[in-house]
Protein backbone atom coordinates (compact mmCIF):
# COMPACT_ATOMS: atom_id res chain seq x y z
CA UNK A 1 0.00 0.00 0.00
CA UNK A 2 2.90 2.34 0.74
CA UNK A 3 4.18 1.83 -2.80
CA UNK A 4 0.78 2.86 -4.16
CA UNK A 5 0.71 5.95 -1.94
CA UNK A 6 4.14 6.99 -3.19
CA UNK A 7 3.03 6.35 -6.77
CA UNK A 8 -0.10 8.51 -6.34
CA UNK A 9 1.93 11.34 -4.79
CA UNK A 10 4.27 11.31 -7.78
CA UNK A 11 1.46 11.49 -10.37
CA UNK A 12 1.34 14.76 -12.37
CA UNK A 13 -1.67 17.09 -12.25
CA UNK A 14 -2.03 16.91 -16.04
CA UNK A 15 -4.44 15.26 -18.52
CA UNK A 16 -3.77 11.62 -19.22
CA UNK A 17 -4.80 7.99 -18.96
CA UNK A 18 -4.30 5.78 -15.89
CA UNK A 19 -4.24 1.98 -15.74
CA UNK A 20 -4.84 -0.25 -12.71
CA UNK A 21 -3.20 -3.71 -12.49
CA UNK A 22 -3.60 -6.55 -9.96
CA UNK A 23 -0.77 -8.40 -8.19
CA UNK A 24 -0.41 -10.77 -11.17
CA UNK A 25 0.10 -7.90 -13.59
CA UNK A 26 -3.35 -8.32 -15.15
CA UNK A 27 -5.09 -5.15 -16.34
CA UNK A 28 -8.13 -4.24 -14.22
CA UNK A 29 -9.24 -0.81 -15.40
CA UNK A 30 -8.36 2.00 -17.82
CA UNK A 31 -9.58 5.55 -17.17
CA UNK A 32 -9.03 9.09 -18.41
CA UNK A 33 -8.49 12.21 -16.31
CA UNK A 34 -8.24 15.97 -16.68
CA UNK A 35 -5.96 15.86 -13.63
CA UNK A 36 -4.30 12.47 -13.14
CA UNK A 37 -3.27 13.05 -9.51
CA UNK A 38 -6.73 14.17 -8.35
CA UNK A 39 -8.62 11.48 -10.23
CA UNK A 40 -6.48 8.51 -9.14
CA UNK A 41 -6.20 9.65 -5.50
CA UNK A 42 -10.02 9.97 -5.33
CA UNK A 43 -10.29 6.15 -5.54
CA UNK A 44 -8.28 5.75 -2.33
CA UNK A 45 -9.78 8.63 -0.33
CA UNK A 46 -13.37 7.35 -0.38
CA UNK A 47 -14.75 5.86 2.81
CA UNK A 48 -18.01 4.84 1.14
CA UNK A 49 -17.96 3.71 -2.47
CA UNK A 50 -20.67 4.30 -5.08
CA UNK A 51 -20.95 0.57 -5.63
CA UNK A 52 -19.64 -2.68 -4.23
CA UNK A 53 -17.87 -3.37 -7.54
CA UNK A 54 -15.77 -0.20 -7.18
CA UNK A 55 -14.79 -1.28 -3.66
CA UNK A 56 -13.71 -4.69 -5.01
CA UNK A 57 -11.74 -3.02 -7.82
CA UNK A 58 -9.82 -0.75 -5.43
CA UNK A 59 -9.04 -3.74 -3.17
CA UNK A 60 -7.38 -5.54 -6.10
CA UNK A 61 -5.14 -2.67 -7.29
CA UNK A 62 -1.46 -3.54 -6.88
CA UNK A 63 0.11 -1.30 -9.53
CA UNK A 64 -0.73 2.00 -11.21
CA UNK A 65 0.62 3.17 -14.56
CA UNK A 66 -0.12 6.40 -16.37
CA UNK A 67 0.35 8.12 -19.72
CA UNK A 68 0.42 11.93 -19.94
CA UNK A 69 -1.17 13.55 -23.02
CA UNK A 70 -1.50 17.12 -24.19
CA UNK A 71 -5.26 17.54 -23.74
CA UNK A 72 -8.37 15.95 -22.26
CA UNK A 73 -9.60 15.14 -25.76
CA UNK A 74 -6.40 13.18 -26.47
CA UNK A 75 -6.94 11.34 -23.17
CA UNK A 76 -10.44 10.33 -24.30
CA UNK A 77 -9.16 8.96 -27.61
CA UNK A 78 -6.30 7.08 -25.94
CA UNK A 79 -8.63 5.65 -23.27
CA UNK A 80 -11.00 4.39 -25.96
CA UNK A 81 -8.21 2.68 -27.90
CA UNK A 82 -6.69 1.06 -24.80
CA UNK A 83 -10.06 -0.29 -23.64
CA UNK A 84 -10.63 -1.93 -27.03
CA UNK A 85 -7.09 -3.29 -27.15
CA UNK A 86 -6.72 -4.52 -23.55
CA UNK A 87 -10.40 -5.22 -22.67
CA UNK A 88 -9.97 -4.64 -18.90
CA UNK A 89 -12.32 -6.55 -16.62
CA UNK A 90 -13.93 -3.48 -15.00
CA UNK A 91 -14.41 -1.29 -18.09
CA UNK A 92 -17.51 -0.98 -20.26
CA UNK A 93 -17.74 -3.97 -22.61
CA UNK A 94 -18.83 -3.24 -26.16
CA UNK A 95 -20.64 -6.39 -27.30
CA UNK A 96 -20.17 -5.64 -31.01
CA UNK A 97 -16.53 -5.69 -32.16
CA UNK A 98 -16.95 -6.84 -35.76
CA UNK A 99 -15.22 -5.11 -38.66
CA UNK A 100 -17.46 -3.30 -41.13
CA UNK A 101 -17.43 -3.87 -44.90
CA UNK A 102 -16.26 -1.34 -47.51
CA UNK A 103 -16.92 -1.02 -51.23
CA UNK A 104 -13.60 -0.82 -53.03
CA UNK A 105 -12.95 0.67 -56.49
CA UNK A 106 -9.58 -0.85 -57.29
CA UNK A 107 -6.79 1.28 -58.70
CA UNK A 108 -6.03 -0.66 -61.91
CA UNK A 109 -6.85 -0.57 -65.63
CA UNK A 110 -10.60 -1.25 -66.00
CA UNK A 111 -11.17 -1.04 -62.21
CA UNK A 112 -13.10 -3.77 -60.38
CA UNK A 113 -15.76 -2.84 -57.81
CA UNK A 114 -16.16 -5.27 -54.91
CA UNK A 115 -16.93 -5.69 -51.20
CA UNK A 116 -14.05 -6.03 -48.70
CA UNK A 117 -13.31 -5.80 -44.98
CA UNK A 118 -9.58 -5.11 -45.50
CA UNK A 119 -8.54 -1.59 -46.39
CA UNK A 120 -5.16 -1.54 -48.17
CA UNK A 121 -3.26 1.67 -48.79
CA UNK A 122 -2.62 1.03 -52.50
CA UNK A 123 -4.29 4.06 -54.09
CA UNK A 124 -7.68 2.37 -54.46
CA UNK A 125 -10.85 4.25 -53.41
CA UNK A 126 -12.81 2.82 -50.47
CA UNK A 127 -16.37 3.83 -49.61
CA UNK A 128 -17.88 3.10 -46.24
CA UNK A 129 -17.55 1.44 -43.91
CA UNK A 130 -21.14 0.21 -44.06
CA UNK A 131 -22.61 -0.71 -40.68
CA UNK A 132 -24.89 -3.18 -42.44
CA UNK A 133 -23.37 -5.74 -44.79
CA UNK A 134 -26.83 -6.18 -46.34
CA UNK A 135 -26.93 -2.48 -47.24
CA UNK A 136 -23.47 -2.70 -48.84
CA UNK A 137 -24.49 -5.76 -50.86
CA UNK A 138 -27.72 -4.08 -51.96
CA UNK A 139 -25.75 -1.07 -53.17
CA UNK A 140 -23.27 -3.33 -54.95
CA UNK A 141 -26.14 -5.25 -56.59
CA UNK A 142 -27.59 -1.94 -57.80
CA UNK A 143 -24.22 -0.95 -59.32
CA UNK A 144 -23.92 -4.29 -61.12
CA UNK A 145 -27.50 -3.94 -62.34
CA UNK A 146 -26.71 -0.51 -63.77
CA UNK A 147 -23.22 -1.08 -65.15
CA UNK A 148 -21.43 -3.92 -66.93
CA UNK A 149 -18.18 -4.35 -64.98
CA UNK A 150 -15.53 -7.03 -65.04
CA UNK A 151 -15.09 -9.35 -62.02
CA UNK A 152 -11.95 -11.20 -63.19
CA UNK A 153 -8.51 -10.51 -61.70
CA UNK A 154 -6.66 -10.33 -65.02
CA UNK A 155 -3.97 -7.67 -65.38
CA UNK A 156 -5.65 -5.77 -68.23
CA UNK A 157 -2.75 -3.64 -69.42
CA UNK A 158 -2.92 -2.39 -73.01
CA UNK A 159 0.05 -4.61 -73.91
CA UNK A 160 -1.62 -7.75 -72.53
CA UNK A 161 -4.90 -7.01 -74.31
CA UNK A 162 -3.17 -6.34 -77.66
CA UNK A 163 -1.13 -9.52 -77.24
CA UNK A 164 -4.39 -11.48 -76.95
CA UNK A 165 -3.49 -13.06 -73.64
CA UNK A 166 -7.10 -13.27 -72.41
CA UNK A 167 -10.41 -14.70 -73.58
CA UNK A 168 -13.92 -13.57 -72.66
CA UNK A 169 -15.65 -15.69 -70.02
CA UNK A 170 -19.25 -16.60 -69.17
CA UNK A 171 -19.85 -13.11 -67.69
CA UNK A 172 -19.48 -11.66 -71.20
CA UNK A 173 -21.89 -14.15 -72.74
CA UNK A 174 -24.61 -13.40 -70.15
CA UNK A 175 -24.03 -9.66 -70.73
CA UNK A 176 -22.66 -8.86 -67.25
CA UNK A 177 -19.36 -7.70 -68.79
CA UNK A 178 -18.57 -6.05 -72.14
CA UNK A 179 -15.27 -7.90 -72.71
CA UNK A 180 -12.49 -5.34 -72.09
CA UNK A 181 -10.09 -8.31 -71.79
CA UNK A 182 -10.35 -8.82 -75.59
CA UNK A 183 -10.54 -5.10 -76.36
CA UNK A 184 -14.32 -5.24 -76.95
CA UNK A 185 -14.81 -2.23 -74.62
CA UNK A 186 -12.55 0.81 -74.58
CA UNK A 187 -11.15 2.36 -71.39
CA UNK A 188 -13.01 5.68 -71.95
CA UNK A 189 -16.53 4.22 -71.80
CA UNK A 190 -15.57 1.89 -68.92
CA UNK A 191 -14.12 4.79 -66.92
CA UNK A 192 -17.29 6.85 -67.49
CA UNK A 193 -19.20 4.07 -65.72
CA UNK A 194 -16.64 4.14 -62.90
CA UNK A 195 -17.05 7.93 -62.60
CA UNK A 196 -20.81 7.53 -62.16
CA UNK A 197 -20.26 4.78 -59.60
CA UNK A 198 -18.06 7.16 -57.60
CA UNK A 199 -20.94 9.67 -57.53
CA UNK A 200 -23.46 7.00 -56.46
CA UNK A 201 -21.22 5.87 -53.62
CA UNK A 202 -20.71 9.49 -52.53
CA UNK A 203 -24.49 9.80 -52.28
CA UNK A 204 -24.80 12.09 -55.33
CA UNK A 205 -27.55 10.04 -56.94
CA UNK A 206 -29.29 13.05 -58.45
CA UNK A 207 -26.22 14.01 -60.46
CA UNK A 208 -26.08 10.51 -61.96
CA UNK A 209 -29.83 10.58 -62.67
CA UNK A 210 -29.48 13.96 -64.45
CA UNK A 211 -26.61 12.65 -66.59
CA UNK A 212 -28.55 9.51 -67.55
CA UNK A 213 -31.64 11.63 -68.38
CA UNK A 214 -29.60 13.76 -70.79
CA UNK A 215 -28.14 10.63 -72.42
CA UNK A 216 -31.61 9.05 -72.69
CA UNK A 217 -33.06 12.15 -74.38
CA UNK A 218 -30.19 12.27 -76.88
CA UNK A 219 -30.69 8.60 -77.79
CA UNK A 220 -34.44 9.12 -78.08
CA UNK A 221 -33.98 12.07 -80.47
CA UNK A 222 -31.64 9.89 -82.54
CA UNK A 223 -34.39 7.22 -82.69
CA UNK A 224 -32.24 4.78 -80.74
CA UNK A 225 -35.22 3.76 -78.62
CA UNK A 226 -33.90 0.39 -77.44
CA UNK A 227 -30.78 1.97 -75.92
CA UNK A 228 -32.89 4.80 -74.48
CA UNK A 229 -35.17 2.25 -72.80
CA UNK A 230 -32.19 0.62 -71.10
CA UNK A 231 -31.14 3.99 -69.68
CA UNK A 232 -34.70 4.64 -68.52
CA UNK A 233 -34.62 1.34 -66.58
CA UNK A 234 -31.39 2.42 -64.91
CA UNK A 235 -32.90 5.79 -63.93
CA UNK A 236 -35.94 4.08 -62.41
CA UNK A 237 -33.71 1.70 -60.42
CA UNK A 238 -31.72 4.64 -59.02
CA UNK A 239 -34.90 6.52 -58.11
CA UNK A 240 -36.31 3.46 -56.34
CA UNK A 241 -33.10 3.13 -54.35
CA UNK A 242 -33.19 6.84 -53.49
CA UNK A 243 -36.74 6.65 -52.11
CA UNK A 244 -35.69 3.93 -49.66
CA UNK A 245 -33.74 6.51 -47.65
CA UNK A 246 -35.54 8.61 -45.05
CA UNK A 247 -35.41 12.18 -46.39
CA UNK A 248 -35.71 14.83 -43.67
CA UNK A 249 -34.15 18.04 -44.91
CA UNK A 250 -31.56 18.22 -47.73
CA UNK A 251 -29.80 21.09 -45.95
CA UNK A 252 -28.86 18.79 -43.04
CA UNK A 253 -25.75 17.09 -44.34
CA UNK A 254 -22.75 15.25 -42.89
CA UNK A 255 -24.24 14.90 -39.41
CA UNK A 256 -24.04 12.02 -36.89
CA UNK A 257 -27.02 11.24 -34.66
CA UNK A 258 -26.71 9.22 -31.43
CA UNK A 259 -29.32 8.13 -28.89
CA UNK A 260 -29.22 5.85 -25.85
CA UNK A 261 -31.52 3.52 -23.91
CA UNK A 262 -29.96 3.04 -20.46
CA UNK A 263 -30.82 -0.06 -18.37
CA UNK A 264 -29.46 -1.43 -15.06
CA UNK A 265 -26.85 -3.82 -16.48
CA UNK A 266 -26.48 -2.66 -20.08
CA UNK A 267 -27.15 0.22 -22.46
CA UNK A 268 -28.27 0.37 -26.10
CA UNK A 269 -26.79 3.07 -28.37
CA UNK A 270 -28.14 3.82 -31.86
CA UNK A 271 -26.17 5.67 -34.56
CA UNK A 272 -27.49 7.32 -37.74
CA UNK A 273 -25.31 8.87 -40.43
CA UNK A 274 -27.05 11.71 -42.26
CA UNK A 275 -25.90 12.74 -45.75
CA UNK A 276 -27.84 15.39 -47.67
CA UNK A 277 -30.84 15.05 -45.41
CA UNK A 278 -31.12 11.29 -45.83
CA UNK A 279 -30.27 8.46 -43.45
CA UNK A 280 -27.24 6.93 -45.11
CA UNK A 281 -26.27 4.41 -42.44
CA UNK A 282 -27.75 3.04 -39.20
CA UNK A 283 -26.13 0.93 -36.50
CA UNK A 284 -27.10 -0.18 -32.98
CA UNK A 285 -24.70 -1.52 -30.34
CA UNK A 286 -25.11 -3.02 -26.89
CA UNK A 287 -22.73 -2.08 -24.07
CA UNK A 288 -22.41 -4.08 -20.86
CA UNK A 289 -21.90 -2.05 -17.68
CA UNK A 290 -19.12 -2.97 -15.29
CA UNK A 291 -18.97 -0.22 -12.60
CA UNK A 292 -22.43 1.39 -12.77
CA UNK A 293 -21.20 3.93 -15.33
CA UNK A 294 -23.36 7.00 -15.92
CA UNK A 295 -25.42 7.50 -19.08
CA UNK A 296 -23.11 10.30 -20.23
CA UNK A 297 -19.98 8.13 -19.74
CA UNK A 298 -21.47 5.27 -21.75
CA UNK A 299 -22.68 7.53 -24.56
CA UNK A 300 -19.30 9.29 -24.77
CA UNK A 301 -17.50 5.94 -25.02
CA UNK A 302 -19.92 4.70 -27.71
CA UNK A 303 -19.62 7.90 -29.77
CA UNK A 304 -15.82 7.69 -29.82
CA UNK A 305 -15.82 3.99 -30.64
CA UNK A 306 -18.46 4.04 -33.39
CA UNK A 307 -17.11 7.16 -35.11
CA UNK A 308 -13.63 5.68 -35.15
CA UNK A 309 -14.85 2.39 -36.61
CA UNK A 310 -16.99 3.97 -39.34
CA UNK A 311 -14.32 6.68 -39.93
CA UNK A 312 -16.86 9.44 -39.63
CA UNK A 313 -15.75 12.95 -40.54
CA UNK A 314 -18.97 14.68 -39.47
CA UNK A 315 -18.34 17.79 -37.36
CA UNK A 316 -21.87 18.04 -35.95
CA UNK A 317 -23.39 15.55 -33.52
CA UNK A 318 -27.10 15.44 -32.69
CA UNK A 319 -27.42 14.04 -29.16
CA UNK A 320 -30.07 13.60 -26.43
CA UNK A 321 -27.81 15.38 -23.87
CA UNK A 322 -25.10 18.02 -23.87
CA UNK A 323 -21.64 16.42 -23.92
CA UNK A 324 -19.75 19.58 -24.84
CA UNK A 325 -17.39 19.23 -21.88
CA UNK A 326 -16.59 15.60 -22.59
CA UNK A 327 -16.08 16.02 -26.38
CA UNK A 328 -15.57 19.77 -26.94
CA UNK A 329 -14.05 19.47 -30.43
CA UNK A 330 -17.45 18.71 -32.07
CA UNK A 331 -20.50 20.88 -32.55
CA UNK A 332 -23.07 19.35 -30.18
CA UNK A 333 -26.77 19.90 -30.91
CA UNK A 334 -29.49 18.87 -28.44
CA UNK A 335 -32.59 19.69 -30.53
CA UNK A 336 -35.96 20.47 -28.95
CA UNK A 337 -37.96 20.80 -32.18
CA UNK A 338 -37.64 20.83 -35.96
CA UNK A 339 -36.01 18.44 -38.42
CA UNK A 340 -33.03 17.67 -36.18
CA UNK A 341 -35.43 16.65 -33.41
CA UNK A 342 -37.15 14.32 -35.91
CA UNK A 343 -33.79 12.66 -36.61
CA UNK A 344 -33.07 12.27 -32.89
CA UNK A 345 -36.54 10.77 -32.34
CA UNK A 346 -35.92 8.35 -35.22
CA UNK A 347 -32.65 7.24 -33.63
CA UNK A 348 -34.34 6.90 -30.23
CA UNK A 349 -37.05 4.69 -31.76
CA UNK A 350 -34.37 2.46 -33.27
CA UNK A 351 -32.65 2.09 -29.88
CA UNK A 352 -35.97 1.39 -28.15
CA UNK A 353 -36.96 -1.22 -30.75
CA UNK A 354 -33.60 -2.95 -30.30
CA UNK A 355 -34.13 -3.03 -26.53
CA UNK A 356 -37.66 -4.45 -26.86
CA UNK A 357 -36.43 -7.08 -29.33
CA UNK A 358 -33.65 -8.04 -26.92
CA UNK A 359 -36.16 -8.46 -24.07
CA UNK A 360 -38.44 -10.53 -26.28
CA UNK A 361 -35.58 -12.86 -27.29
CA UNK A 362 -34.51 -13.24 -23.67
CA UNK A 363 -38.05 -14.07 -22.55
CA UNK A 364 -38.59 -16.58 -25.36
CA UNK A 365 -35.16 -18.20 -25.22
CA UNK A 366 -35.03 -21.42 -23.19
CA UNK A 367 -33.02 -20.99 -20.00
CA UNK A 368 -29.67 -22.76 -20.14
CA UNK A 369 -28.65 -23.95 -16.70
CA UNK A 370 -24.99 -24.56 -15.80
CA UNK A 371 -25.42 -28.34 -15.94
CA UNK A 372 -26.90 -28.13 -19.46
CA UNK A 373 -24.06 -25.91 -20.60
CA UNK A 374 -21.43 -28.29 -19.17
CA UNK A 375 -23.03 -31.37 -20.73
CA UNK A 376 -23.31 -29.63 -24.10
CA UNK A 377 -19.59 -28.87 -23.82
CA UNK A 378 -18.84 -32.54 -22.99
CA UNK A 379 -20.87 -33.61 -26.04
CA UNK A 380 -18.94 -31.17 -28.23
CA UNK A 381 -15.45 -31.95 -26.87
CA UNK A 382 -15.91 -35.74 -26.99
CA UNK A 383 -17.81 -35.69 -30.33
CA UNK A 384 -20.73 -37.60 -28.82
CA UNK A 385 -23.99 -38.20 -30.65
CA UNK A 386 -26.13 -37.44 -27.58
CA UNK A 387 -25.91 -35.10 -24.60
CA UNK A 388 -24.60 -37.36 -21.76
CA UNK A 389 -27.19 -36.63 -19.06
CA UNK A 390 -26.41 -40.02 -17.44
CA UNK A 391 -22.68 -40.76 -16.94
CA UNK A 392 -21.07 -43.62 -15.02
CA UNK A 393 -17.43 -44.03 -13.98
CA UNK A 394 -15.55 -47.18 -12.85
CA UNK A 395 -12.43 -47.63 -10.75
CA UNK A 396 -10.64 -50.82 -9.55
CA UNK A 397 -9.03 -50.99 -6.11
CA UNK A 398 -6.73 -53.65 -4.60
CA UNK A 399 -3.50 -53.92 -2.62
CA UNK A 400 -1.17 -56.55 -4.10
CA UNK A 401 -4.20 -58.54 -5.22
CA UNK A 402 -5.85 -58.69 -1.80
CA UNK A 403 -9.49 -57.75 -1.42
CA UNK A 404 -9.98 -56.72 -5.08
CA UNK A 405 -13.02 -54.47 -5.40
CA UNK A 406 -14.44 -52.03 -7.91
CA UNK A 407 -16.58 -48.93 -7.62
CA UNK A 408 -19.17 -47.41 -9.95
CA UNK A 409 -20.33 -43.82 -9.43
CA UNK A 410 -23.31 -42.34 -11.24
CA UNK A 411 -23.83 -38.72 -12.30
CA UNK A 412 -27.23 -37.49 -13.51
CA UNK A 413 -27.33 -34.08 -15.21
CA UNK A 414 -23.71 -33.42 -14.14
CA UNK A 415 -24.52 -34.03 -10.44
CA UNK A 416 -23.68 -37.09 -8.27
CA UNK A 417 -26.61 -39.49 -7.84
CA UNK A 418 -25.19 -41.15 -4.68
CA UNK A 419 -28.11 -43.50 -4.15
CA UNK A 420 -27.14 -45.20 -7.42
CA UNK A 421 -23.45 -45.71 -6.55
CA UNK A 422 -22.45 -49.39 -6.52
CA UNK A 423 -19.62 -51.49 -5.03
CA UNK A 424 -18.42 -54.73 -6.59
CA UNK A 425 -16.49 -57.62 -5.07
CA UNK A 426 -14.38 -59.24 -7.78
CA UNK A 427 -15.55 -62.86 -8.06
CA UNK A 428 -13.97 -64.50 -11.12
CA UNK A 429 -10.43 -63.05 -11.07
CA UNK A 430 -7.55 -64.39 -9.01
CA UNK A 431 -4.64 -62.09 -8.20
CA UNK A 432 -3.99 -58.47 -9.19
CA UNK A 433 -5.41 -58.38 -12.75
CA UNK A 434 -6.98 -54.94 -13.30
CA UNK A 435 -7.93 -55.67 -16.91
CA UNK A 436 -9.84 -58.87 -16.15
CA UNK A 437 -11.43 -57.23 -13.10
CA UNK A 438 -12.65 -54.31 -15.24
CA UNK A 439 -14.04 -56.70 -17.86
CA UNK A 440 -15.98 -58.61 -15.15
CA UNK A 441 -17.40 -55.51 -13.47
CA UNK A 442 -18.56 -53.84 -16.70
CA UNK A 443 -20.27 -57.07 -17.80
CA UNK A 444 -22.02 -57.56 -14.45
CA UNK A 445 -23.16 -53.94 -14.28
CA UNK A 446 -24.73 -53.65 -17.71
CA UNK A 447 -26.06 -57.19 -18.02
CA UNK A 448 -28.01 -56.43 -14.83
CA UNK A 449 -29.29 -53.09 -16.15
CA UNK A 450 -30.44 -54.84 -19.34
CA UNK A 451 -32.08 -57.66 -17.37
CA UNK A 452 -33.94 -55.24 -15.10
CA UNK A 453 -34.76 -52.95 -18.07
CA UNK A 454 -33.21 -49.92 -16.38
CA UNK A 455 -31.89 -46.87 -18.24
CA UNK A 456 -28.38 -47.09 -19.67
CA UNK A 457 -25.82 -44.25 -19.43
CA UNK A 458 -24.95 -42.27 -22.53
CA UNK A 459 -21.29 -42.15 -21.45
CA UNK A 460 -19.08 -44.50 -19.41
CA UNK A 461 -15.71 -43.27 -18.09
CA UNK A 462 -13.00 -45.79 -17.22
CA UNK A 463 -10.32 -44.70 -14.75
CA UNK A 464 -7.27 -45.91 -16.63
CA UNK A 465 -5.55 -45.93 -19.98
CA UNK A 466 -5.85 -48.07 -23.09
CA UNK A 467 -5.58 -51.44 -21.26
CA UNK A 468 -8.55 -50.91 -18.93
CA UNK A 469 -10.52 -49.27 -21.73
CA UNK A 470 -10.04 -52.22 -24.09
CA UNK A 471 -11.02 -54.65 -21.32
CA UNK A 472 -14.21 -52.69 -20.67
CA UNK A 473 -14.95 -52.57 -24.39
CA UNK A 474 -14.84 -56.40 -24.58
CA UNK A 475 -17.80 -56.61 -22.21
CA UNK A 476 -19.66 -53.80 -23.97
CA UNK A 477 -19.32 -55.72 -27.26
CA UNK A 478 -20.40 -59.02 -25.65
CA UNK A 479 -23.59 -57.29 -24.53
CA UNK A 480 -24.07 -55.61 -27.94
CA UNK A 481 -24.08 -52.12 -26.41
CA UNK A 482 -21.33 -50.51 -28.50
CA UNK A 483 -23.86 -48.41 -30.44
CA UNK A 484 -25.78 -47.37 -27.29
CA UNK A 485 -23.01 -46.44 -24.85
CA UNK A 486 -20.02 -44.18 -25.53
CA UNK A 487 -16.87 -45.34 -23.73
CA UNK A 488 -13.75 -43.35 -22.86
CA UNK A 489 -10.71 -43.85 -20.62
CA UNK A 490 -8.85 -41.14 -18.70
CA UNK A 491 -5.16 -41.71 -17.93
CA UNK A 492 -3.94 -40.01 -14.75
CA UNK A 493 -0.47 -38.76 -15.72
CA UNK A 494 -1.33 -36.25 -18.44
CA UNK A 495 -5.12 -36.46 -18.26
CA UNK A 496 -5.27 -38.00 -21.75
CA UNK A 497 -8.68 -39.09 -23.01
CA UNK A 498 -8.63 -42.41 -24.91
CA UNK A 499 -11.30 -43.79 -27.26
CA UNK A 500 -11.72 -47.49 -28.12
CA UNK A 501 -9.62 -48.48 -31.12
CA UNK A 502 -7.83 -45.13 -31.33
CA UNK A 503 -4.18 -45.14 -30.14
CA UNK A 504 -3.93 -41.33 -30.26
CA UNK A 505 -5.33 -39.67 -27.12
CA UNK A 506 -7.40 -36.50 -27.01
CA UNK A 507 -6.11 -33.62 -24.89
CA UNK A 508 -8.87 -31.36 -23.60
CA UNK A 509 -8.06 -27.83 -22.44
CA UNK A 510 -7.06 -28.03 -18.76
CA UNK A 511 -9.52 -25.22 -17.93
CA UNK A 512 -12.39 -26.81 -19.84
CA UNK A 513 -15.58 -27.60 -17.94
CA UNK A 514 -15.65 -30.94 -19.79
CA UNK A 515 -12.33 -32.09 -18.34
CA UNK A 516 -13.26 -30.82 -14.89
CA UNK A 517 -16.45 -32.91 -14.92
CA UNK A 518 -14.56 -36.02 -16.10
CA UNK A 519 -11.94 -35.45 -13.37
CA UNK A 520 -14.69 -35.08 -10.78
CA UNK A 521 -16.18 -38.41 -11.89
CA UNK A 522 -12.77 -40.12 -11.75
CA UNK A 523 -11.92 -38.69 -8.31
CA UNK A 524 -15.33 -39.61 -6.91
CA UNK A 525 -15.01 -43.20 -8.21
CA UNK A 526 -11.52 -43.44 -6.71
CA UNK A 527 -12.71 -42.11 -3.32
CA UNK A 528 -15.72 -44.44 -3.27
CA UNK A 529 -13.61 -47.45 -4.23
CA UNK A 530 -10.86 -46.78 -1.65
CA UNK A 531 -13.49 -46.30 1.05
CA UNK A 532 -15.03 -49.70 0.26
CA UNK A 533 -11.62 -51.36 0.10
CA UNK A 534 -10.69 -50.06 3.55
CA UNK A 535 -14.02 -51.23 4.93
CA UNK A 536 -13.56 -54.67 3.41
CA UNK A 537 -10.06 -55.06 4.86
CA UNK A 538 -11.34 -53.94 8.24
CA UNK A 539 -14.26 -56.40 7.94
CA UNK A 540 -11.92 -59.30 7.16
CA UNK A 541 -9.88 -58.50 10.25
CA UNK A 542 -13.01 -58.20 12.37
CA UNK A 543 -14.31 -61.52 11.00
CA UNK A 544 -11.08 -63.37 11.86
CA UNK A 545 -11.10 -62.04 15.45
CA UNK A 546 -14.78 -62.69 16.14
CA UNK A 547 -14.60 -66.27 14.82
CA UNK A 548 -12.27 -67.05 17.71
CA UNK A 549 -14.86 -66.04 20.35
CA UNK A 550 -16.83 -69.13 21.53
CA UNK A 551 -20.60 -68.90 21.07
CA UNK A 552 -20.48 -66.03 18.49
CA UNK A 553 -21.76 -67.32 15.16
CA UNK A 554 -22.03 -65.89 11.64
CA UNK A 555 -25.39 -64.23 12.24
CA UNK A 556 -24.07 -62.39 15.29
CA UNK A 557 -20.86 -61.42 13.45
CA UNK A 558 -22.89 -59.84 10.59
CA UNK A 559 -24.88 -57.75 13.12
CA UNK A 560 -21.69 -56.62 14.84
CA UNK A 561 -20.02 -55.89 11.50
CA UNK A 562 -22.91 -53.68 10.40
CA UNK A 563 -22.83 -51.62 13.60
CA UNK A 564 -19.11 -51.52 14.40
CA UNK A 565 -17.00 -50.82 11.35
CA UNK A 566 -13.66 -51.61 13.01
CA UNK A 567 -12.09 -53.80 15.73
CA UNK A 568 -11.16 -50.69 17.71
CA UNK A 569 -14.79 -49.54 17.83
CA UNK A 570 -15.98 -52.99 18.89
CA UNK A 571 -13.28 -53.35 21.56
CA UNK A 572 -14.59 -50.32 23.52
CA UNK A 573 -18.31 -50.99 23.00
CA UNK A 574 -20.26 -51.05 26.36
CA UNK A 575 -21.66 -54.42 27.48
CA UNK A 576 -25.24 -53.08 27.65
CA UNK A 577 -25.01 -51.86 24.06
CA UNK A 578 -23.75 -55.28 22.93
CA UNK A 579 -26.53 -57.01 24.91
CA UNK A 580 -29.19 -54.90 23.16
CA UNK A 581 -27.71 -55.87 19.80
CA UNK A 582 -27.22 -59.61 20.57
CA UNK A 583 -27.96 -60.98 24.07
CA UNK A 584 -26.45 -60.66 27.55
CA UNK A 585 -24.51 -63.97 27.41
CA UNK A 586 -22.78 -63.15 24.08
CA UNK A 587 -22.13 -59.59 25.25
CA UNK A 588 -20.30 -60.89 28.36
CA UNK A 589 -18.18 -63.27 26.24
CA UNK A 590 -17.20 -60.46 23.82
CA UNK A 591 -16.35 -58.06 26.69
CA UNK A 592 -14.35 -60.81 28.45
CA UNK A 593 -12.43 -61.55 25.23
CA UNK A 594 -11.36 -57.93 24.73
CA UNK A 595 -10.66 -57.44 28.48
CA UNK A 596 -8.25 -60.37 28.44
CA UNK A 597 -6.59 -58.98 25.29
Amino acid sequence: MQDLEQKIKSLPGEPGVYQFFDQNGKILYVGKAKDLKKRVSSYFQKKAFDSYKVKILVGKIAEIRHIVVSSESDALLLENNLIKKLQPRYNILLKDDKTFPWICIKKEPFPRVFLTRNVINDGSRYYGPYTSAATARTLLDLIRQLYSLRTCKYKLSQENIEAGKFKVCLEYHIENCMGPCEGLQDAESYNESIRQIHEILKGNLQEVVSFLNREMNMLSKAYRFEEAQKLKSKIEALQRFQTRSTIVNPSISNVDVFSIEDEDKYAIVNYLKITKGAVNQAHTVELKKRLNESTSEILTFAIMDIRQRVRSEARELILPMDLSEAIPWYKITVPQRGDRKKLLDLSQRNARMYKLEKRKKESEAPKIYPAQRILQKVKSDLRLEKVPEHIECFDNSNIQGSNPVAACVVFKKARPAKKEYRHFNIKTVTGPDDYASMEEVIYRRYSRLLKEELSLPQLVVIDGGKGQLNAAMKSIRKLGLQSRIALIGIAKRLEEIYFPGDPVPLYIDKNSESLKLIQQLRNEAHRFGIEFHRLKRSGDMTLSVLNSIPGVGESSIRKLFRKYKSIDALAIAPEDELANLLDRNKAKKIRAYFSNK
